[in-house]
């Protein structure tokens, strides 16, 4: 039996408490009770680095998860580090529920970040040598022989280095804007004969089709795009002598948000946003290891940046998110097993969407098991077809650049539907798109909303009304994920499509609330909005659990969920605990509860789940009493989206459709590959199949059952006698 991986501990704050005081005198306010948010996210990342370094794993795919890693590093820097930053300059003396000061929050994650990176420069270079051992090799321009290096540099003339500029660095050419992630050259020249050394910026046009690898023609080679650029220096700077050749590059600060309340036009307040961003402060610098401390030194200065911490030295690969490109590599047998997505059994073979959700009352989708495109497209393309249908009204959260539902959208305004799509512009790092699509449907006579004023729209609902032969009904797609075809094969996300008639009540009062603002009592029957209704419906059924386990034992809570941030409810579950209720709870990244400590939480267990997908579903269940609960939704049980965003979380109350969550609930909750338990000190320690178990994680258990239940349903058709043919339009 092999033993359990146990990461490191990187949470300062919780060492040395894996025991609570006695019950009584147990302060619930009590920073020590509380994990960190940026600390334990960069946790997370560890348990992905982990999927890189474990030998499982097959070996492009270990490339794969060590790119995520570097580009999650990225935006933890654009967003969380460049927050704190902020957060410091305005002097905010605020400390957080862990009691940790901005400054100490921006302290101990640069630590951990240190750490990471150096754990991945190792893996680089471990890699590196078994991608070699399968003829894939990742070299520099100077290891390759003279006809390789011809070849690069006559296609790097070709094709890139007319659109090179070098731009001087001197009195008479003030520092250049350097742009966010890019990867430059900081060249240091002179005139043969002369003493006097100059310095140049050379950006990597990395980009608008231009990898950051180059390969030969023959074989399997990765070149980077840098290394040959610096080996052509001559090409820029003839006749001149190349002093040294240093990469940097640098991350600048996400985080620029201007007052919505004051905007007169959101559309321009946001491409103003966006402007800004562009110019944000730099929030890091990474240069080569070996960098002149002279330019070093410079570069921090002229970038406004503390050199002893905001500058980092990297000893291997800059920029490994682009490994990106040589973890797509068409060798199958160095990936995972292929996977596509099947058609859903209650809509493989129907003729008519709508026909198949009334005849089941409630579709429960699980992706990427099963295929976005023939449930959530299709539903939408059929709307905007059906002569029956008189309106679509939807969110777009985000989408990709070839999405079919925009199409569908501008069918159906075509076809003479009404069409409303509340668009969410504040959407990180697809503001840009986001503003396109909204001005593409304008454009096609749909009516655009960008929600409610200071708060982002994060709902993921399609809603349909259709004239259907016993009159008006209403059809829905309520979801956890995007409207995004790229991630629903790569993410892992629920979502029902009903036309139960008190969610299409609750809908309808739900989009008059987003299209117009106004916030007069609405009666929500089964649908817990936020902000409106799901954080304080989800504290008292907390409670209500608490009550009637004190009855009769036997309570039950269990949430799925990306992140546990919100202090209220983390109080609530170890109130829980603490009544002998049993709590549950599969967390993929930030969880801020800590588990097993005696007195406060030790009916609590934490999973959290990293393999083959990323982990998106929602999934929200109380015992009861007996009487079941199951909830779905977009929200994740942090402040920020219980509080200051709009968010759908709909009953699933379909025998069949709870049936397959708690079969997911009860998978991951016994995952014996790809599940790590959260200890109490807040470190985790991965599962370890034992001799004779099942070997296989969740994600695969979880394939194999929908392959399992689209038999079932074709050999039931099978089976099943011919009977008399339903009337078309019916």
């Amino acid at each position: 039996m092999n033993e359990p991986v146990k990461l490191p501990l990187s949470l300062d704050g919780a060492k040395g408490q894996a025991a609570a005081p006695a019950r009584a005198e147990i302060d619930l306010n009590s920073p020590e009770f509380y994990l960190n948010r940026e600390l334990t996210w960069l946790e997370f990342n560890r348990r992905v680095l982990h999927e890189a370094q474990d030998a499982r794993t097959p070996l492009l795919e270990r490339v794969k998860f060590l790119a995520i890693v570097s580009s999650n590093l990225d935006e933890f820097f654009m967003k969380r580090i460049g927050g704190l930053k902020q957060q410091i300059g305005a002097g905010v003396k605020t400390l957080t529920v862990d009691g940790r000061s901005a400054r100490q929050q921006l302290t101990e994650t640069y630590a951990t970040v240190r750490a990471l990176v150096e754990e991945m420069n190792v893996l680089a270079l471990e890699l590196h040598k078994l991608l070699k051992e399968h003829e894939i090799y990742v070299r520099s321009y100077k290891r390759l022989n003279p006809a390789q290096q011809a070849e690069l540099r006559d296609y790097y003339i070709r094709n890139i280095f007319p659109l090179v500029t070098p731009q001087a660095m001197d009195p008479a050419h003030p520092f250049p804007f350097i742009s966010n992630l890019s990867l430059n050259l900081l060249v240091c020249v002179r005139y043969p004969n002369d003493e006097q050394n100059s310095l140049a910026r050379v950006k990597v046009p990395i980009g608008m089709g231009i990898p950051r690898f180059l390969m030969l023609a023959e074989g399997t080679f990765f070149v980077p795009l840098e290394d040959v650029m610096a080996n052509n220096l001559d090409l820029l700077f003839p006749g001149m002598e190349i002093v040294s050749c240093e990469l940097f590059r640098v991350t600048r600060n996400a985080v620029v948000e201007r007052a919505e309340e004051q905007a007169e036009d959101l559309l321009v307040l946001i491409e103003s946003e966006l402007r800004d961003r562009k110019f944000a402060p730099i929030v890091r610098l990474e240069v080569v290891a070996n960098m002149d401390p002279v330019h070093r030194g410079m570069l921090a200065a002229e970038l406004g940046l503390d050199e002893a911490n905001d500058v980092f030295e990297v000893g291997g690969m800059m920029a490994m998110r682009d490994l990106f490109q040589v973890a797509g590599l068409d060798r199958p047998e160095l990936h995972d097993v292929p996977h596509a997505p099947l058609d859903h059994p209650k809509l493989a073979g129907a003729l008519n969407v709508f026909h198949a959700i009334r005849d089941a009352g409630t579709i429960l989708l699980q992706h990427p098991y099963e295929s976005f495109a023939t449930s959530v497209e299709r539903f939408v393309r059929e709307a905007s077809r059906d002569p029956k249908v008189l309106a679509i009204k939807m969110t777009l959260y985000r989408t990709s650049a070839d999405s079919k539902i925009i199409e569908y959208l501008l069918d159906a305004a075509r076809n003479g539907k009404q069409v409303a799509v509340v668009v969410e512009l504040k959407a990180r790092f697809d503001e840009a798109a986001n503003i396109r699509w909204a001005s593409r449907l304008e454009v096609a006579g749909i009516h655009v909303n960008y929600g409610v004023v200071g708060l982002k729209t994060h709902s993921k609902v399609v809603f349909v009304v259709r004239r259907d032969y016993s009159g008006l009904r209403r059809y829905a797609h309520i979801g956890t994920g995007n409207y995004h075809p790229g991630t629903a094969r790569l993410y892992t996300d629920l979502g029902i499509l009903t036309c139960d008639d008190v969610i299409g009540e609750d809908l309808t009062e739900f989009f008059n609330y987003l299209t117009t603002g106004f916030t007069p009592k609405r009666n929500y029957r089964k649908l817990l909005p936020a902000p409106k209704l799901l954080k304080s419906s989800l504290l008292e059924k907390i409670e209500r659990e608490i009550k009637l386990h004190a009855g009769k034992g036997g309570g039950l809570i269990q949430f799925k969920m990306n992140a546990l941030e919100d202090a209220d409810i983390t109080a609530a579950l170890y109130r829980a605990s603490q009544a002998g209720v049993r709590v549950d709870l599969i967390v993929r990244d930030t969880c801020r509860l800590r588990p097993g400590l005696p007195g406060l939480s030790d009916n609590v267990r934490v999973v959290s789940i990293v393999g083959r997908f990323l982990e998106h579903a929602r999934i929200f269940y109380f015992r009861n009493g007996g009487h079941e609960e199951y909830f779905i939704g977009s929200a994740d049980a942090m402040k920020r989206n219980l509080e200051s965003r709009v968010e759908v979380v709909t009953p699933v109350e379909h025998a069949e459709a709870r049936a397959e969550l708690r079969a997911i609930l009860d998978t991951q909750l016994n995952d014996q590959r790809s599940a790590w338990e959260m200890q109490a000190d807040g470190s985790y320690v991965q599962r370890q199949p034992k001799a004779g178990a099942e070997a296989r994680g969740s994600h695969e258990l979880l394939v194999e059952a929908a392959e399992r239940r689209l038999r079932e349903a074709n050999r039931l058709k099978k089976r099943r006698p011919k009977g008399i043919a339903r009337r078309p339009g019916h």
